[in-house]
Order: structure tokens, then C-alpha cells, then sequence
């Protein structure tokens, strides 16, 4: 081959010397530069890569790309393998980008060197994309694995988000209706409303040109709705009035009422577990009594409580209330029960008076009826005794 062909073969000249081949010597060259002219460093790339020669057998960039892949999973520092070294890793980096550029300027010796530099760089895979956890993440093994969770935390938190705004809109959407449907429903009544006010007052109206409201027993005289109190506001008089009729209390009241209610069933429960125990109270009365205590105790605590909520919303310091004690509810039980106890032993007295005085009255009947009868046995007697005489 003469040196002016091998210039011609030569990449490097044809690339930077940008000279336009004829059709014909271009499969002479692909068929020269495919042949037995293969560098030391390529054939140690193929060897490398496990692959066959280029004088052997033609290997496809699929299989290129699986012999790099298999031998990054076995030697990259991050895969975590046994076999992993980084030295060795940059050496199957380096004859993969080779082989790469070899199988490139097989297929087509067109365009610069830079050009195709930049398309096996654009071709050639980044490893980290071919290891595990979707190819995120950078570092050690660990890291990565990190850095995965938090993206799929990050990732559900965004579906978490964007499905409570959908709901946020279906909802909205179904109020949005509901309250157009209200409006005409309301806007409706309003005009029923109307059209009945209009009706009064035409009546109204109708009865004052007849004369029916002549004849009143206020007619001509003042209104006078603030008879109580004639320095109050028309205007909050009204309103108040208006609350009143329509059954409101203020809440203090309402508090205050409830209050009211639970001392006074703490009290009868007070009242009638001390009834039922006997002087001197036997183990067993002792027992249930100290249970009914403890039970009142707590109810007590509980009330105090309102109590302080009750004196927060009074209107005046007059009407604040003082806690509810234990020892004075019991006190005022025993006292009622003892005199519960005298009454009744009176009202026992009394029965017996009465019931005594009934059979005094009963024995004084029955001694006027002896008597009577005496007396006329008596009388017959003698007037038997005069009938004989």
C-alpha cells in the first residue's frame, strides 16, 4: 500500500483535512480500517469488555452495552460487590468509550472528531442510572438509599397534596351549588314575603279608608312601649324583646340554672343516703356511706368547675357564686335528716294521740250504750213491777 493511501485511510487526516471521498473508495476504506489493522489497546478493550475481536466476529452496541453494564455492576466502587475496584472500573470505562468510537467509525467516517467525541459522550450511559432505586441519589450505597426514601416520601407527599386539592375542588364545586340552590330557595321566600306584606298592608290600608280603626279605645293617645324604664333604647328594648319571646337566655343564666339543678340533686342524694342509715351506723352503712361520699366528691369537683366558668360571664359581682364543700353539704344533710327524723318520731306522736283519743272515743260510745241500755232494762223493770202493783 502506498503512503499515499495510508494517509487517505488514516482517520485523522480524512477528519481534519475535510476531503469529500468518491463513492467508490469508501467501502475500500470501511473495509480496510474494519481489517486486520487493529491497534494493541482496542484489542485489549474488546478482551476487556469480553467481547469478540473485530477479526473474529462484529459485536452489536446492544451487546456493548450489556458487557459494560455487567462489568460496571462487578467493579464500580459504589455497586458494593466484592469485586469492586475503582482502578478497574476507570480501565472498562475507558475501552468501553472505545469500542464505542471503534464501532462509530465503522459505520461512518463522516464528521469531526469533536463531533464524534461529543456523540459517544451523548451515547455512552451513565452508570449510576443502571444501578438500583430508579436511578436517584449519589454517593455510597446507604446514601443513596437515603436519598430514594426521601424521594418517595417527597413524591407521596405531592400525590397527598394534590389529591386533598381535587377533594378541596369537588367539595367546593357541591357548596358552590348548594348555596345557589339556597339563594334562590331563600330569594324565593323573600319574595312570597313580600307579595303577603303587600297584601296586609292593602288591607290595611282598605280598613282605614272605611273607617274600621275609628272606633279604638286608644285612639289618638300615645303608644308608650317603655312603661319600665323610659330612659332605655328603643332599639335594644326591641332587640331584647325580640330575643325573649322567641324563648333566648343569656348564657350566665342557663349556667347558672344548671347549677342550681346539680346542687339540688346532689343534695336530695345527700339527704337520702343519710335517711336510710341508723344511730349508730353498723360496718356496713359505715361502708356505703363513705362510697356515697367519694362519689359526691367528684360530682362537687365537676360543679366547682362550672361554677368558675359562671363568675366569668356574670355581669355583676353580685351575682358570682362561692365553691360548693363537701363537709358543708354533709352538715347540711345530717341536720336535714335529723330533723326529717324528729318530725316524723312527731308525726308518730300524733298518730298515737289520735288513735288513743279514737279508742277513748270509741270506749265512751260503748260505755254511753251499756249505760242506755242499763238504764232502760231499769226502767222496764220497774214499770213491770208498778204493772203488777
Amino acid at each position: 500500500m502506498s503512503y499515499a493511501m495510508q494517509l487517505l485511510i488514516h482517520r485523522g487526516d480524512i477528519c481534519h483535512g475535510r476531503m469529500l471521498l468518491p463513492l467508490g473508495l469508501r467501502p475500500l476504506l470501511r473495509t480496510l480500517s474494519s481489517g486486520p489493522r487493529v491497534s494493541r489497546s482496542l484489542r485489549e478493550s474488546y478482551q476487556l469488555l469480553q467481547l469478540e475481536l473485530p477479526d473474529v466476529g462484529e459485536s452489536s452496541p446492544a451487546q456493548v452495552k450489556e458487557a459494560y453494564l455487567r462489568m460496571a455492576k462487578l467493579y464500580h466502587p459504589d455497586s458494593g460487590a466484592a469485586t469492586a475496584d475503582e482502578a478497574l472500573f476507570a480501565r472498562v470505562e475507558e475501552a468501553y468509550r472505545a469500542v464505542l468510537a471503534h464501532q462509530s467509525r465503522l459505520q461512518s467516517c463522516g464528521g469531526s472528531m469533536e463531533e464524534e467525541e461529543e456523540k459517544v459522550k451523548g451515547v455512552a450511559p451513565q452508570h449510576r442510572h443502571y444501578l438500583s432505586y430508579e436511578g436517584v441519589g449519589s454517593g455510597t450505597p446507604s446514601q443513596r438509599e437515603r436519598q430514594y426514601r426521601q424521594f418517595r416520601v417527597d413524591r407521596a407527599v405531592e400525590q397527598v397534596l394534590d389529591y386533598r386539592q381535587k377533594e378541596h375542588e369537588t367539595a367546593a364545586a357541591a357548596e358552590g351549588a348548594l348555596v345557589e340552590r339556597d339563594v334562590r330557595q331563600r330569594s324565593r321566600q323573600i319574595k312570597v314575603t313580600q307579595a303577603v306584606e303587600r297584601l296586609v298592608e292593602d288591607l290595611i290600608q282598605e280598613s282605614m279608608s272605611r273607617g274600621d280603626f275609628r272606633n279604638l279605645s286608644g285612639a289618638g293617645k300615645p303608644i308608650n312601649k317603655f312603661e319600665h324604664n323610659p330612659y332605655a333604647d328603643p332599639m335594644t328594648h326591641n332587640l331584647n324583646r325580640i330575643l325573649i319571646d322567641n324563648g333566648y337566655q343569656p348564657p350566665w343564666i342557663v349556667t347558672q340554672r344548671d347549677i342550681r339543678e346539680d346542687i339540688a340533686q346532689i343534695r336530695e342524694r345527700l339527704l337520702q343516703g343519710q335517711a336510710r342509715l341508723t344511730d349508730p351506723m353498723n360496718p356496713r352503712e359505715h361502708a356505703q356511706w363513705q362510697q356515697l361520699c367519694g362519689v359526691v366528691a367528684d360530682d362537687l369537683m365537676k360543679l366547682n368547675k362550672t361554677v368558675d366558668n359562671f363568675n366569668l360571664i356574670a355581669p355583676m359581682l353580685t351575682m358570682q357564686m362561692v365553691h360548693f364543700s363537701l363537709e358543708r353539704e354533709i352538715d347540711r344533710a345530717e341536720k336535714a335528716a335529723f330533723q326529717g327524723r324528729q318530725e316524723s318520731k312527731r308525726e308518730r306522736v300524733r298518730e298515737w294521740e289520735e288513735q288513743r283519743r279514737e279508742r277513748e272515743r270509741e270506749r265512751e260510745k260503748r260505755d254511753k250504750i251499756k249505760t242506755h241500755q242499763h238504764s232502760w232494762q231499769g226502767g222496764l223493770l220497774a214499770w213491770m213491777q208498778n204493772l203488777l202493783k
